[in-house]
């Protein structure tokens, strides 16, 4: 069984990565908000009220990448090397893929996830107006499947760019 790392006998702590080489990094996280489909046509042309959704959205989600340690206790300050936000369409959904690169002792999955939520949290701010229903609920708007796509280090780095 795997042992909890950010924990001992003296309670909460800080991964000690200091004894480790800087290695270069790479992580993939995507998630999906759901919108209704005039929504999503919505900002496909550029009409919506608060402005260019997706551009807010990847400012966003790069200022977020930067911030992971100020948001998550644990996380480790990474040196990062590129950060890369897009977005694909559906009929009733946007998807959103953060890609964070680093050449550092500890990996970038949390600060690809922390980006692609806050890109997703910001859609969602820019059109909740139009989402909203006659209650002021939002029925269909939702986030889903948040996740690591895929983590790569060194060695696996270098084969795979």
């Amino acid at each position: 069984m795997r042992e909890l790392t950010h924990v001992d006998e003296r309670g909460v702590k800080m991964v000690e990565v200091g004894h480790k080489g800087d290695v270069p990094r790479r992580a993939l996280a995507k998630g999906r908000i759901y919108l209704r489909p005039e929504t999503i046509e919505l900002i496909k042309a550029g009409k919506t009220k608060k402005g260019n959704v997706i551009a807010a959205a990847q400012i966003a989600a790069i200022l977020a990448v930067k911030k992971t340690p100020e948001l998550i206790p644990l996380c480790h300050p990474i040196p990062l090397t590129g950060v890369d936000v897009t977005f694909e369409f559906g009929d009733d959904y946007i998807e959103a893929a953060c890609e964070v690169r680093a050449t550092y002792k500890t990996g970038v999955e949390m600060e690809a996830l922390t980006g692609v939520s806050v890109a997703l949290l910001t859609i969602w701010d820019m059109v909740k107006a139009v989402e909203k229903d006659e209650r002021g609920q939002y029925p269909v708007t939702r986030i889903e499947g948040i996740r690591v796509v895929e983590k790569v280090k060194g060695a696996e780095l270098s084969q795979k760019g």
